[in-house]
C-alpha cells in the first residue's frame, strides 16, 4: 500500500487526508502524519497502517462527539455511551474523550447545570433530577452541588409542586379523598418531589377542593 497523496482536509482544520489507490483511505490529525513521517510515494508498513487505522477511528469519534456537543451539552459518560451506540469502538471513544477533555470541551458540571435548568422547567423535582444525573454518569457530589445551587435561586421551592398538584387534582375529581391523596403523593414522587413539605402540599391542595 503506497501513499499517493497527503491533502489537508478543508472541512476539518488540522486534519490530513491520506490518499491510497486514488481515494482518501484515512483522515487523521496532521500531527499523526508528522509523527509517522509519511511521505508521498512511501510504502506503508503494517505497523503504520495499524496506527493510521486507530488514528482515523479516534478522529471519527472526535468529529461525531463534536457534532453532538454542538447540539447540546453532554456529560462524559453520556457522550461515551452515545458514541458507542453509533458504532465507535471503546478504545477510540476513550481516546476521543481524552482529547475533548484536554481541549476543555467536556464539563460535567456545566452539563448538570444545563440539564437541571431544562428539566426543572418541565416540572422535574430534585430527587428525580438526582436520579437522572446518576443514570447519565454525573458524579453524585457534582449533582449535589449543582442541585443545591439551583435550589438556592428559587424564592419558593414549593411553588412548582403546588402548581403541579393543583393541575393534577383537577384530573382526579370524583375519586374519594384518600384515593386522591395517594395518587397526588405518588405523582409528585415520580416527578421527584418528596418529604414532609410535599405532604403538606398534598393536604393543602386537597383542602382547596
Amino acid at each position: 500500500m503506497i501513499v499517493q497523496g497527503l491533502v489537508p482536509d478543508t472541512r476539518r482544520p488540522g486534519s490530513t487526508r491520506v490518499l491510497v489507490g486514488g481515494r482518501p483511505a484515512w483522515t487523521v490529525p496532521a500531527d499523526v502524519v508528522t509523527a509517522l513521517g509519511l511521505l508521498v510515494g512511501q510504502l506503508l508498513s503494517g505497523e503504520a497502517i495499524s496506527q493510521l487505522d486507530a488514528a482515523a477511528e479516534e478522529e471519527g469519534a472526535v468529529r461525531s462527539a463534536l457534532r453532538s456537543l454542538e447540539l447540546r451539552a453532554h456529560g462524559a459518560v453520556e457522550l461515551a455511551r452515545k458514541l458507542e451506540r453509533k458504532g465507535h469502538g471503546k478504545d477510540s471513544v476513550s481516546a476521543a474523550l481524552t482529547r475533548l477533555d484536554r481541549l476543555g470541551l467536556l464539563d460535567d458540571r456545566a452539563f448538570a447545570q444545563a440539564y437541571i435548568a431544562a428539566r426543572s422547567a418541565r416540572g422535574r423535582g430534585p430527587e428525580r433530577l438526582r436520579r437522572d444525573l446518576a443514570m447519565l454518569g454525573v458524579e453524585p457530589e457534582i449533582a449535589r452541588q449543582v442541585l443545591a445551587e439551583s435550589q438556592a435561586g428559587v424564592d419558593d421551592p414549593l411553588a412548582q409542586p403546588l402548581a403541579l398538584a393543583r393541575k393534577r387534582v383537577a384530573q382526579l375529581k370524583g375519586l374519594p379523598k384518600e384515593a386522591r391523596r395517594r395518587r397526588l403523593a405518588a405523582y409528585l414522587a415520580r416527578r421527584g418531589f418528596q418529604g414532609s413539605d410535599v405532604r403538606g402540599v398534598v393536604e393543602s391542595v386537597l383542602s382547596e377542593g
